[in-house]
């Protein structure tokens, strides 16, 4: 119970700076998509760009945060300071800053040494310096990382949250003076503030680097590398499950004019479906660093389980509401960029998938088994990449959609089937069905009656929120009664009496 109370905890303060950070990031979607014309492409070519980045992080963090979990619990000393920190961790953390400093000191030389020929490569020869900015912010970004984690790691939530919103919030002013006020509208300024925002936040570290016991172990390298290595296959599958669709899009759409322009309209629709990625990321934050310390009790298996059922009830909660409040949530982008928001549910299917595999993937980190999830991960990537390589060049964006629902599904399920022979969940899987069926239903009845019956904005959007009222009642009659809420409990409690 103690540990389901910390993981809501902590699943509040992560999900706050979560939520508030994409609410306020959601704030640049309609500025960019309305201060840059779509017929320019930039958007399309800070979609593009950005999948890169996410691509590179992935590589120079080396799977490092997770490790960092798994080895800085293994502390064989007391506590020396609060919020967990012993000579032991301090180790773990110097050990995997000496890797990413390595892997970033690297990337950092090949860029700049080569940015001729990979610009060309890329299709940006005539702006290089859109990717010298971006290597210089992955590379911050990927030093940032294990800081971060460290901070998870000591549950410092709150410093946590705090120097992330402090980022969102430099980044959207920044973003705000140039394109309203200065009149600066090129994507040139999107990576431009990126970069100012990011250099800034770096120095935040400072104190508590200075604070570390640096010690570099030789030893204990060779474990993590051992460790990190199939996380690190599992990141680069997984990343790619998110990203690929937006690399490959420009490279095999017929008519390489068009392209951006048609990857800025996916890419400005897909940022609606994000609440998903927002929710699963919240989740994570709170729930990764309570697996591995919960690893020795005898209900793990019993809290694994309740947790993946809460995660999927809450997640198709949050799709019903974005679907259902559609109407609303369109504004969030510029009127040019619209015609792409039917791939909106498709996406967010896709991210609970995402979800669910997140979830499912603590059987095999928990034995040190993580080669199977590299193996799942790239199961998924290569029907990703099947369905967008095939199927772009007919169905355009509809099949980056569609490739993420099949790519994460394929992983889902081969994570499933072999996790429930090798390390099995009691997962509910009868009343999760149940739940999944009723979202299916009221999706569609979302769908078809406003539709049949001309229903005006207005009129769908509370019909709608009685459909999502119908969700949300099935909750609590079934899984969260109102009598077992903190406050409103005990005021049934008293009016029973």
């Amino acid at each position: 119970m103690a540990n389901l109370k910390s993981l809501v905890k902590d699943t509040a303060i992560y999900g706050l700076s979560s939520i508030v950070g994409r609410f306020l990031n959601y704030l640049l979607v309609p500025l960019y998509t309305n201060y840059m014309p779509k017929e320019s492409g930039d958007y399309g070519v800070s979609t593009n760009i950005y999948a890169y980045v996410a691509l590179i992080l992935v590589l120079l963090t080396f799977g490092m945060e997770t490790t960092l979990f798994r080895f800085a619990n293994d502390a064989p000393e007391p506590q020396l300071a609060a919020g967990g920190r012993t000579r032991h961790s301090d180790s773990v953390f110097s050990t995997a800053m000496a890797v990413i400093g390595v892997l970033t000191a690297v990337f950092l030389l090949i860029v700049f040494g080569f940015i001729g020929p990979i610009s060309s490569a890329l299709g940006y020869e005539a702006h290089p310096d859109y990717l010298l900015m971006m290597a210089v912010v992955v590379a911050l970004d990927a030093l940032q990382a294990i800081p971060f984690s460290y901070l998870r790691f000591q549950k410092r939530a709150v410093r946590f949250a705090s120097l992330k919103m402090l980022f969102i919030i430099l980044n959207i002013s920044l973003n705000v003076i140039w394109f309203v006020l200065l009149g600066k509208t090129s994507v040139f300024y999107v990576f431009f503030i990126n970069l100012l925002c990011t250099g800034f936040i770096t120095f935040f570290f400072l104190p508590d680097l200075f604070r570390i016991h640096w010690h570099f172990d030789g030893e204990l390298l060779k474990k993590m590398l051992s460790y990190s290595w199939p996380i690190l296959i599992l990141g680069i599958a997984g990343i790619l499950n998110q990203v690929a669709d937006k690399i490959v899009f420009p490279l095999v759409y017929p008519d390489k004019a068009d392209a951006n322009v048609q990857l800025g309209v996916y890419g400005s629709c897909v940022k609606i479906a994000m609440i998903m990625a927002m929710i699963t990321q919240a989740f994570r934050y709170a729930y990764e660093p309570i697996v591995f310390a919960k690893n020795k009790d005898a209900d793990k298996k019993e809290y694994y389980a309740s947790a993946m059922k809460y995660f999927l009830i809450f997640t198709l909660l949050a799709f019903l509401c974005v679907v259902g409040w559609m109407p609303l949530l369109q504004y969030i982008i510029g009127a040019n960029y619209r015609e792409g928001l039917g791939v909106v549910p498709v996406v967010m299917a896709a991210e609970i998938m995402m979800g669910i595999y997140f979830n499912l993937s603590f059987w095999y980190k928990l034995i040190d088994k993580t080669i199977y999830g590299a193996w799942f991960s790239v199961a998924g990537c290569a029907v990703l990449f099947a369905v967008n390589i095939l199927l772009i060049p007919y169905y355009g964006y509809w099949a980056c959609a569609w490739g993420g629902v099949a790519g994460y599904g394929t992983a889902m399920v081969l994570s499933y089937v072999i996790g429930q022979k090798k390390n099995p969940i009691p997962y509910p899987l009868q009343s999760m069905a149940y739940y999944i069926v009723l979202t299916v239903l009221l999706t569609m009845t979302m769908d078809f009656v406003p539709a049949r019956y001309g229903f005006g904005t207005v009129l769908t959007l509370i019909f709608n929120t009685l459909c999502i009222s119908c969700f949300v009642s099935y909750i609590i009659h079934n899984d969260l009664p109102l009598s077992s809420l903190p406050l409103i409990g005990k005021k049934i409690c008293k009016v029973k009496k």
